[in-house]
């Protein structure tokens, strides 16, 4: 599949055929989380792959389920095959960041973004378009919305768990109200040579875009 197709395909699925994932496959997928980058190759991330039935439906118990399905929705969380807890480790920058070949001035640098948030999100992307490549579909289900799924997969301190990605074959789902609000329009979100300082080479200035 080419990779503006995957990229076109990639959306937030939930509800599954609840057929089975043959696990090389979803080996492939976390090999793909795993190779996002990273500050300073720190390799922070780490995932916790779910195949067990059971721990899905603890997983799916911890999220609510049951008020989501009452509310009319799918039981995707316990339906997929699989489940991905997506985690990053702090502390992993922090070490690599004070090794001597990364000190400013004898000590580690004042972070000004903590990039280890911005990786682990780099990590989710490469699962969610992996999943698409592989001919199946996936959704996120935010950590917010799963009190105790540290304790449940038994995740070390170290780690901060940033949710959960379901992977399977896609089936028929309730579509999320918000994609109802469309894209931006493009002049709102690419800017060139500046913030609203010019426009794309070889168009002309001034006057809307097409």
């Amino acid at each position: 599949m080419e990779f503006r197709e995957v990229l076109a395909r990639r959306r937030m699925v939930r509800n599954y055929t609840g057929e089975p994932v043959d696990p090389a496959v979803l080996a492939r997928i976390v090999d793909s989380g795993r190779r996002a980058p990273s500050a300073g190759f720190s390799q922070g991330q780490a995932f916790v792959l779910v195949t067990d039935a059971a721990i899905r439906r603890a997983i799916a118990e911890l999220a609510s389920e049951e008020s989501y399905v009452e509310a009319g929705f799918d039981p995707w969380i316990s339906r997929a095959p699989a489940h991905i807890a997506v985690c990053v480790s702090e502390a992993s920058y922090r070490r690599r960041y004070r090794e001597a070949d990364k000190l400013v001035d004898g000590q580690e640098i004042e972070w000004p973004v903590p990039y280890w948030w911005v990786d682990v999100g780099a990590a989710l992307q490469n699962l969610l378009l992996a999943a698409v490549d592989e001919g199946l579909a996936a959704g996120f289900l935010g950590v917010h919305a799963v009190p105790g799924l540290k304790s449940l997969l038994d995740i070390p301190d170290e780690y901060t768990p940033i949710g959960v990605v379901t992977v399977g074959h896609p089936a028929p789902d309730r579509r999320s109200g918000s994609l109802q609000r469309g894209w931006r329009p493009e002049e709102q979100v690419i800017h060139w040579n500046g913030w609203n300082r010019g426009v794309p080479p070889g168009e002309p200035e001034g006057g809307p875009r097409d």
